[in-house]
């Protein structure tokens, strides 16, 4: 019998689970792939990296988050016929104003975090599914949450209000910051492999499917692009980013739609997929010859360098710069259409190096680096930390 930490992770397009050992070795990693297409795809890696074989799937295996979620757990049990999963960790997107470290999850605290739906309709209404599905699979394992918003919660207060009325503030309208799971990760790896550079300011840049920035400053989250909800900041795959909230009010009472139409074009059929009518996935506009799907790169890699400056801003400077996330870690074009108009920075890249992908690809005083993300160990820790103080 092998006892086993699993994490779960599921964003808007994507779902990835974890295998780790109680001492946090690795033992597999599962990544399911543009869920909800045709496209979809997963794909089960063991700890030396090597893809395990996939077994054929219903058609509508991986049509939804948790349809892929049930499929991708009937798999690691069978490839792991002696497992005793001892801890189940979960991203949960939205922490609140409460929740700043990882907890337990009870029937309390789940009722807790599903007010905070509104907050993040794409992502918290998965995340809280995941937790169900695991109870259902794993009855009596301690699952323990993990908070995006976590990492961002020590803002300064400029950085964490909009110009509301401030009884709004106190009732948690507030600018959260997301993808705290990766940043926490890659804040981590510059401690441990970059201590001076992660002693400095740092703008790092996760560009996926659902992208943001983030400014931090030894360690801490000064500010980031996102707000209120994941919306905010850059254009993303499927959602708009910043937009004027007189936009919300002309779609209202000039067009007539109602909050939830709303909330599905500016979640869902905005961002890339809208700009570009194309696609909402960067590989395929990439390999577009539609002018939109141009547009659409452009607008994107625009936005990451308007942002880069105002967080440079808050910082009052920059020493270094690190791409991550999906985009961020695979596409070359993305990073050099970034970099090319920010020598002012001091931001310049080595383009053979950029091209094949290399860790370090800056050759200006401003440190340009590209470190693949991963949110699960980080949840790992979390869930095994929680583990050690319940058996204490």
């Amino acid at each position: 019998m092998t006892r086993a930490i699993l994490t779960l992770n599921s964003g808007s397009s994507s779902l990835k689970l974890g295998l780790f050992t109680e001492d946090l070795g690795t033992m597999a990693m599962c990544h399911v792939d543009r869920i909800g297409r045709r496209e979809a795809a997963m794909k089960i890696r063991d700890a030396e990296g090597r893809d395990l074989p996939m077994p054929d799937h219903a058609p509508n295996a991986f049509r939804t988050n948790a349809a892929a979620l049930r499929t991708a757990l009937e798999v690691f049990r069978a490839d792991f016929p002696g497992l005793e999963v001892v801890a189940i960790g979960h991203r949960v997107v939205h922490g609140g104003i409460k929740h700043n470290h990882p907890v337990r999850l009870t029937e309390e605290m789940m009722k807790d975090l599903a007010r905070l739906a509104p907050f993040a309709p794409l992502h918290q209404p998965h995340n809280l599914a995941g937790v169900r599905a695991a109870v259902d699979t794993f009855p009596g394992v301690p699952n323990i949450a993990c908070f995006d918003t976590a990492f961002h919660r020590g803002h300064p207060f400029v950085n964490d209000t909009f110009a509301l009325p401030r009884r709004y503030y106190e009732k948690g309208v507030r600018r959260y910051g997301f993808h705290g799971l990766s940043y926490d990760y890659i804040s981590g790896e510059l401690a441990r492999t970059e201590p001076a550079l992660a002693a400095g300011r740092v703008v790092v840049a996760h560009l996926g499917s659902g992208a943001s920035m983030c400014a931090i400053r030894n360690g801490q989250s000064i500010d980031s692009t996102m707000g209120f909800s994941a919306l905010d900041g850059l254009p993303m795959g499927t959602r708009t980013g910043q937009l004027d909230p007189g936009v919300l009010l002309y779609l209202m009472d000039e067009e007539g739609l109602d909050s939830h139409q709303i909330s599905d074009l500016v979640y869902k059929e905005s961002g890339l997929l809208g700009m570009s009518g194309v696609s909402n996935d960067m590989r395929t506009l990439e390999g577009s010859t539609d002018p939109h799907a141009e547009e659409a790169i452009d607008y994107f890699t625009f936005r990451i360098r308007r942002e880069l400056g105002a967080l440079a801003a808050a910082m009052g400077g920059i020493d270094g710069l690190v791409f991550c996330g999906g985009i961020g870690e695979n596409s070359a074009n993305v990073r050099a259409r970034v970099c090319e108009e920010l020598g002012w920075l001091g931001i310049a890249i080595d383009g053979a190096k950029n091209t094949t992908h290399a860790r370090e690809i800056g050759t200006g005083p401003v440190r340009v680096l590209v470190i693949p993300t991963n949110e699960e160990i980080v949840i790992a820790r979390a869930a095994a930390a929680v583990l050690e103080t319940l058996a204490a």
